[in-house]
């Protein structure tokens, strides 16, 4: 492709707003231009790039039996309420109407339709199992779209769903889902880790998060450098406690704390370290406030604490108001003792002796307080685990890292085709409801993905894996008959072998070094002064050094440096 002919309109200044760096660099390198918050139109590099990602999605979806759909963007209201998600999945669904004032979805995911699709055709189960896909793009409204395509609110996502008469058959296609997964995320380039995680407003009951391992991402990851653990830090186990304190318990004491509104203020009041404190919180559990109480140093999970409940909404904290008006305290006087509503503890309540708790009277605690002080209802894991403790499979200290959500797959069982009447009859004549998968990857958050890891201070360097070309010719003088003529026969020679971008304009050469640096394209042909002895310089994007090499010469080196 001629660069004159294509468009790539670099930038040397980007917005501050872009925080990510490849949002900056997609900005610099002419890939993508803002229409409105979250919403971008892809310039023709990024199409090239996306077109190679979803290629290689295309050949492993192949490779394990699925097979590819489109289906319609807009979804009747219909679908949704049968699926019970029109009200549940919030305000992240686009919602519009029609000129008939019928109520439609623009789709965040197609579980409702793809059943809809189906369950008119499968009848029996000898039609099972069945795997189908499609790559399209995606609607959520987010509340703070950032970080350019990682957090967008219109993305390019593959979303696949699978069809089972038995647990047996949805196992196999799973493993094999998170096998393709692996092998897609290993050809892109990425850094990954297959990670234990929460299903979410999608539902079900077992999932696995791919995270790209990156400084930038929203997810933090738990693993351990001893074993392949990894998980969501929202979904990672913590242990039950294996030592307990052994002091002799003494006498609950009332205390004067004015102004005490949190564990560290109470820790440095009363002389103790912060993790001998306790925190105590009021949730709303699908209309109901119950009383939870951590220890001061950890935070409550809200997931865990949803799952534990088998809560139907999310976790809400309660309002100051609402805790006023049933206790006749603030938030940060509030203890189990007496407490007008249920209490439960975190497991690590149980390995404590002789805490402070709130009084329920503000400017009082109580100190010196056990869990026989007070009526449990509950104990849980209710918290997020911390850096260092030990990991659930026992394999070692957990460590942090930050990463990129770019798939995700999911266990549905019956959870849409009983409540959508999805059914085929099994062996024996009787209908049975179809166990279901559903398995994703973002395809424009994978491009940014690649991005995060692959740059430099200068730009982008693209895997070849999914590079827009392979090589970029540069003519340095427009102007001099003998370097035009010789770019223009490099072009055409090397466009036989490879994708080739050759630029034609008329720009400085250093404009046209920026920009090559900027586009990242793994092989970069100079062709300049040394044209008239039959030289060209070669550099590769992902090194420093340059080599002069002899036309006659320049396909070997190319095939043995860069396709080695």
């Amino acid at each position: 492709m001629r660069q004159t002919q294509m468009f790539i309109p670099t930038q040397r200044e980007v917005p501050s707003s872009a925080e990510s760096l490849s949002h900056r660099l997609m900005l610099r390198s002419g890939m993508i231009k803002q229409l409105a918050a979250g919403i971008y139109t892809y310039l023709p590099i990024t199409k090239l790039v996306l077109n190679n990602i979803e290629q290689i999605v295309r050949e492993e979806m192949s490779a394990i039996g699925g097979a590819e759909v489109l289906m319609p963007v807009m979804h009747p209201k219909e679908l949704w309420e049968e699926s019970g998600r029109w009200e549940k999945y919030g305000s992240e669904l686009m919602r519009m109407k029609d000129r008939h004032d019928r109520d439609f979805a623009l789709g965040p995911t197609h579980e409702e339709v793809i059943v809809s699709l189906v369950r008119d055709e499968l009848k029996s189960y000898k039609k099972l199992p069945l795997t189908l896909y499609q790559i399209q793009t995606k609607f959520r409204d987010e509340l703070r779209p950032r970080f350019g395509l990682l957090r967008g609110r219109e993305f390019i996502m593959k979303d696949a769903y699978s069809f089972h008469v038995d647990e047996e058959s949805l196992r196999k296609t799973y493993q094999d889902m998170y096998q393709a997964y692996t092998n897609i995320f290993t050809r892109v380039g990425l850094d990954f880790r297959a990670v234990e995680a929460d299903s979410g407003a999608i539902g079900g009951s077992h999932t696995h998060e791919f995270m790209a391992l990156s400084e930038i991402g929203e997810d933090t990851i738990a693993y351990t450098e001893n074993s392949d653990y990894a998980a969501n830090i929202e979904k990672a186990e913590c242990l039950k406690p294996t030592e307990f304190s052994t002091v002799e318990k003494k006498e609950v004491e009332k205390i004067e704390t004015p102004g005490v509104a949190s564990c560290q203020a109470l820790a440095d009041l009363i002389g103790i370290d912060l993790k001998e404190t306790t925190k105590t919180m009021v949730v709303k559990i699908d209309g109901e406030l119950v009383m939870i109480v951590i220890r001061g140093d950890h935070e409550l999970n809200d997931i865990k604490v949803k799952k534990y409940f088998d809560a139907q909404n999310d976790v809400e904290f309660a309002e100051e108001e609402e805790i006023l008006e049933i206790f006749n305290a603030h938030p940060g006087s509030l203890g189990p003792i007496n407490s007008p509503v249920k209490v439960y503890i975190d497991y690590q309540i149980e390995a404590m002796r002789n805490y402070p708790v709130g009084a329920n009277i503000d400017g009082y605690h109580y100190k010196n307080v056990n869990e026989s002080d007070f009526p449990v209802e509950g104990t849980g894991d209710f918290r997020f685990i911390t850096e260092g403790e030990v990991a659930p499979d026992g394999s070692g200290p957990v460590k942090f890292r930050e990463g990129i959500e770019v798939g995700q797959v999911f266990e549905l069982g019956t959870t849409y085709s009983e409540t959508m009447g999805l059914t085929v009859l099994d062996k024996n004549g009787r209908s049975t409801p179809v166990l279901m998968g559903c398995y994703g990857i973002g395809i424009s958050r994978t491009l940014s993905a690649i991005i995060e890891k692959y740059h430099d201070e200068n730009g982008i360097i693209w895997p070849k894996s999914v590079t827009p070309f392979d090589i970029h010719i540069i003519s340095m003088n427009s102007k001099k008959d003998e370097i035009v003529e010789v770019a223009e026969s490099l072009y055409t020679e090397l466009e036989k072998s490879y994708k080739v971008l050759y630029d034609d304009r008329d720009e400085r050469a250093g404009v046209k070094f920026a920009d090559s640096d900027l586009i990242g394209i793994p092989v970069r042909v100079v062709v300049g002064r040394g044209a008239s002895d039959g030289i060209v310089e070669v550099k590769f994007r992902n090194s420093e050094e340059k080599h002069e090499i002899k036309l006659e010469e320049l396909n070997s080196f190319i095939e043995e440096n860069y396709n080695a």
